[in-house]
């Protein structure tokens, strides 16, 4: 039996092309720099849990799920594991215990100074392909297509 391969108008073409240069670009910059968290034992989302704390101070996990755009649930995974690890700990509020806020501990704060320097690097390395008014429009444009996200409806 012949499969006969669907037609798509110039407009799909063009988006899916646009998508798939994207993501490949994407997922070839997001492997070099996770050598570097692989080396440290840390995921890419265990990764931006330290990064967020070592930039921002202390979180609570929900402000920690939406920097990250995870989940709640998928964060508490993250940060049990970062936790049994000795790299964070978990303080409960006083005045409303629901509310627990996400601390890095001394070594935790060590291995992300240590890791995160290496992980600039490298992205400065990727990003370095470009121009500076060419990743500045990168940026602008990719910024317009995670604002996009917020108008859409979810299906």
């Amino acid at each position: 039996m012949k499969v006969i391969a669907p037609r798509y108008t110039e407009t799909e073409t063009k988006a899916l092309n646009t998508y798939i240069k994207l993501m490949r670009a994407a997922e070839t910059v997001t492997a070099r720099t996770s050598r570097i968290m692989a080396k440290s034992n840390l995921t890419i989302s265990q990764f931006g849990v330290l990064e967020a704390l070592f930039h921002k101070g202390s979180l609570c996990q929900r402000d920690i799920a939406e920097k990250m755009l995870k989940s709640t649930g998928n964060i508490t995974m993250v940060i049990d594991n970062l936790e049994k690890r000795g790299l964070v700990r978990r303080q409960r509020d006083t005045d409303d215990r629901r509310y627990i806020t996400i601390h890095l501990t001394d070594d935790g704060n060590l291995l992300i100074a240590n890791v995160f320097p290496l992980i600039m690097e490298t992205i400065v390395q990727e990003m370095n392909i470009l121009k500076d008014p060419e990743q500045e429009e990168l940026g602008r444009l990719c910024r317009m297509l995670g604002l996009s996200e917020r108008d859409a409806p979810l299906t």
